[in-house]
């Protein structure tokens, strides 16, 4: 059996995430979103509820699919889990030049293998940080987020 984790900060999610996991579930037998904690960044929203919001994204997907939080290094997180594959999404070079050198790193840290997937091309140019901006507007989000993540945007941006 291989599980993998899906790791980021998904701040907030969107359907670009949401494919990579789907299709994760194709390829491999489970898939651990890990939603990273992460202090060093201004985060719009706190891991609790970027959890939440993921979980209800993924609940079509049944069990194949967790959603767990983490704080520190991934690769503790993995040894913790038991896990030794990462999925990554990559939209441009400049996304593959920087996973690379985590990948590199956590190979080197831990012997972890990272997979790369290009978002399908209904959802390449996709990002957290353009759903944010749109929303931060009170801007048309359909075809960019799940329903739920769109009502959470929205409560967050007082957005009628």
């Amino acid at each position: 059996m291989i599980k993998v984790v899906y790791p980021g900060t998904f701040d907030p999610p969107h359907l670009g995430h949401l494919d990579i996991v789907k299709r994760s579930c194709e390829i491999f037998d489970s898939v651990v979103v890990a939603i990273a904690k992460n202090p060093r960044r201004h985060l719009l929203f706190s891991m609790e509820e970027r959890m939440d919001m993921f979980r209800r994204m993924v609940e079509c997907l049944g069990d194949k699919v967790e959603v767990k939080g983490f704080d520190g290094l991934l690769v503790d997180f993995m040894a913790r889990e038991g896990i030794k594959v990462i999925v990554r999404g990559v939209r441009l070079f400049t996304d593959f030049e920087y996973e690379l050198q985590i990948a590199m790193n956590n190979y080197k840290l831990a012997k972890v293998e990272t997979v790369f997937m290009m978002p399908s091309q209904d959802y390449i140019h996709i990002s957290s940080t353009i759903v944010r901006d749109i929303a931060s507007y009170c801007g048309d989000l359909k075809g960019l987020v799940h329903i739920y993540v769109e009502e959470k945007l929205r409560e967050k941006f007082s957005c009628k």
